[in-house]
């Protein structure tokens, strides 16, 4: 790997795009303006499961900037095969076809789009539609039809046994077993959906669209439409959150499309906090875990079993059970899920997919287990550490977890835990510590960037890349500033247009180390011409010099070793009459199947809670995190810290009720589904162990966007029991739940 030096790397640096984003002049999709706009208000489905017998739109048409009414039964031509609405992310199944027929799969289904000159004349006019429905018998209790074992295994539905697990539970003299439950929960990220479809007049449309991946949206709708790609641009230079919601396309985006070919004019399509809720969201969970170790505490045997929400058209499932084994040596594991199918849309990922979820009942019955056994929680995890992925059977690139544990729990103060639950108190509040471990997948994907240099010293790096929130225009614009050596202020950064070069979703904590090793590569072909010319160059002191030998740094390039002259970049390019270098570089995962890549942490929590009224409060958290190398500590500890809130979230509020008698989820808004507010989140530490990792990519980094929240939830469980000695597996832990559990021996 080629040597990198320091001078923009391992720095705080603020976001490049903070100004443009606190004075408002960075504008969003639902923001954009065009000649003619028009604005679409969504009509939803009030039943769950049916054919739609009739719409009546005559009364919406009558009213005064009305301009039309598209349904299934008046619409342009959609496609009808479903490989033509399967996005990049897409599982298996039939996606959803927005407005192709009368049939409905969910509450809230988009059944009509009405389209006038104001937002408020559409909106009063689809409150006069009238829909006549042949309901039918729908399915939505999720907890009923597990019980009633109505579960589904598709062919590619995670599974792993090794040893027999069964048999060694039941020899191991230290033994736990229990069920934890996640509730359905939402994204509710501060921008809601929206799209405005930019009519140019000659075929094309440009969509300014919230979408977590341009590319994906302009293939979803160009050919979901029946349009060539190259007539469609998507354009998403700023997203307000997505969390995962974005990753695929939402339905508005189909429907402004449809509104613009059926008018030939712009328009504008934003959904309603309340239409927010019938789009993807994280799935309900049951997990089943049964451990068993010896007097010691190594584990003998480790079964994760889970059952997880999906719709009725869509096999949407994520791996929950497989962490188990990349964290702990055990001989015996049975690893198994399985699928309830619901007459609900179809989920989608939410921050640390499958992580979030599997960790949260891991790090719970690890707990569990430590007390059973009367060893400290985090000792327990040291006796089962394990060096290699076990289901892969193959070691690491790097795993700094031990040296997480260390300096966490010495941040943390672990030391002064009383092991005795209910045994630590200040006043009126019980004090509990927890912990749990974190792992996420590094993950690296094909992705491709274009970087130009010019005489004047100005650097232009592109990628149709998406920014969500985590600092991607700082992250491109540093590996740039930093490999062309040129101040961060000189590099301009191009993202959010799926016309520049290929990159996939963001998401997965993998754009670092997919789009940042593109754009180092993309730097290093400039880097090599820029040799080349100064090479040409009269006497040059670097006729000799191997591009290995050379540091470009102050807008000059130099030998490392201080030894020979310097040529500045300017005058190598005016010595090659070169005005401009450009090149771009498409970048594919190593193919080294010898290591398994991941990111580690260990978080800590206290909890305070009144002993009278039960109220819980998350007053620390210190969350050490190993991810490789990291860029810019400042945008990657906001990242964890973000995350951190989103664990809180989980542990405490958040909770996605659903009224089966109507198969609709009712707390559709934010004063009753529950995210955390200013007061709910007090100190949060974050520490970046240092972690070398020479295998995974050029950049050595691993990403941090996931990370952050995986294990937050258990250890906030965990702390809850040793404040109050009740174990509260359903989430969110709220005052009634603690209220009812027995305290346990």
């Amino acid at each position: 790997m080629a040597m990198i030096a320091a001078g923009h790397f391992g720095k705080p640096t603020s976001r490049i795009d903070g100004r443009a984003k606190v004075t408002g002049t960075a504008r969003y999709a639902g923001e954009h303006e065009a000649r003619g706009l028009a604005h679409g208000f969504v009509v939803s489905s009030a039943i769950a499961k049916g054919r739609i017998k009739r719409i009546h739109v005559a009364d919406a048409l009558s009213v005064d900037g009305v301009l039309d009414v598209i349904s299934h039964e008046h619409r342009p031509r959609l496609a009808s095969a479903d490989e033509k609405y399967k996005d990049e992310v897409a599982p298996d199944g039939s996606p959803l076809r927005p407005l192709y027929s009368d049939q409905i799969f969910f509450s809230g289904q988009p059944i009509a789009l009405v389209v006038a000159e104001e937002l408020e004349i559409a909106r009063f006019a689809a409150s006069l539609i009238r829909v006549e429905y042949e309901p039918q018998p729908h399915v939505t209790d999720f907890e009923a039809q597990r019980r009633r074992g109505a579960l589904t295994k598709p062919k590619d539905s995670p599974s792993h046994t090794r040893g027999n697990a069964a048999q060694a539970f039941e020899q191991a003299p230290v033994r736990v077993k229990a069920e934890y439950r996640i509730p359905v929960e939402h994204h509710n990220a501060m921008e809601p959906f929206a799209t405005t479809a930019v009519w140019e007049g000659d075929g094309r449309i440009t969509f300014y669209d919230k979408t977590q991946g341009p590319q994906n949206s302009r293939n979803y709708v160009a050919d979901a439409c029946g349009m060539a790609r190259g007539k469609v641009r998507v354009l998403s230079p700023y997203v307000g959150g997505g969390f995962g919601s974005g990753l695929r396309p939402q339905y508005q985006l189909l429907l402004a499309a449809l509104a613009a070919r059926a008018l030939k004019r712009s328009v504008r399509v934003t959904l309603t906090r309340q239409q927010m809720f019938t789009l993807g969201y994280r799935a309900a969970i049951v997990q089943e875990l049964a451990l068993g170790a010896d007097r010691g505490g190594r584990l003998l045997s480790f079964r994760h079993s889970t059952v997880a929400m999906t719709s009725q058209f869509e096999d949407f499932q994520r791996n929950c059970v497989n962490w188990s084994s990349m964290l702990y040596r055990c001989p015996n594991a049975e690893l198994r899920q399985h699928l309830v199918r619901l007459d609900q849309n179809t989920p989608c990922d939410m921050r640390a997919p499958a992580g979030a979820e599997g960790m949260y009942a891991i790090e719970c019955a690890m707990d569990e287990l430590a007390c059973a056994a009367s060893i400290d929680p985090l000792e327990l995890r040291l006796i089962n550490y394990s060096d290699r992925d076990q289901i892969e059977n193959r070691p690491f690139s790097s795993k700094e977890l031990r040296e997480c544990y260390r300096r966490g729990a010495e941040r943390f103060g672990w030391s002064r835990r009383n092991p005795r639950p209910r045994s630590m108190r200040d006043g009126s509040e019980l004090v509990g510590f927890g912990m749990a471990s974190g792992i996420w997948e590094a993950m690296q994907l094909k992705a491709s960037a274009r970087a130009v240099l010019t005489a004047n010293g100005s650097v232009e790096i592109a990628s149709a890349t998406a920014d969500i929130g985590p600092g991607t225009y700082t992250m491109m614009a540093q590996i740039a500033a930093e490999l062309l050596g040129t101040p961060l202020a000189n590099v301009t950064v191009k993202l959010g247009d799926s016309s520049l070069p290929e990159a996939p979703v963001e998401g997965g904590s993998f754009t670092t180390s997919s789009v940042g090793s593109a754009i180092h590569a993309a730097c290093a072909a400039v880097r090599k011409e820029l040799l080349r010319l100064a090479k040409k160059m009269p006497c040059s002191p670097l006729a000799r010099a191997k591009l290995d030998d050379l540091i470009f740094a102050d807008g000059s390039i130099r030998r490392k070793d201080g030894n020979g002259g310097e040529v500045s970049i300017a005058d190598a390019m005016r010595a090659g009459k070169a005005d401009r270098i450009e090149k771009e570089a498409t970048v594919e995962p190593q193919a080294n199947g010898k290591y398994s890549h991941y990111t580690h942490s260990a978080v800590f929590a206290e909890v305070r809670i009144d002993e009278q009224l039960g109220v819980i409060r998350v007053t620390r958290v210190v969350s050490a995190v190993a991810a490789g190398r990291i860029l810019n500590p400042k945008t990657a500890g906001s990242q964890i810290i973000g995350a951190v809130v989103g664990g809180i979230g989980m542990a405490l509020h958040e909770e996605t009720v659903t009224d089966h008698r109507f198969g609709r989820f009712m707390n559709h808004n934010l004063a009753d589904y529950h995210v955390p507010a200013n007061a709910d989140v007090h100190a949060i530490d974050v520490i970046f162990v240092e972690e070398q990792d020479d295998e995974i990519n050029p950049l050595g980094v691993k990403g941090v966007g996931e990370i952050g929240i995986v294990g937050v939830a258990a250890a906030i469980a965990n702390a809850v029991y040793h404040a109050t000695g009740k174990r509260v597996r359903d989430l969110p832990i709220t005052i009634d739940k603690l209220m009812r559990e027995q305290a346990l021996d």
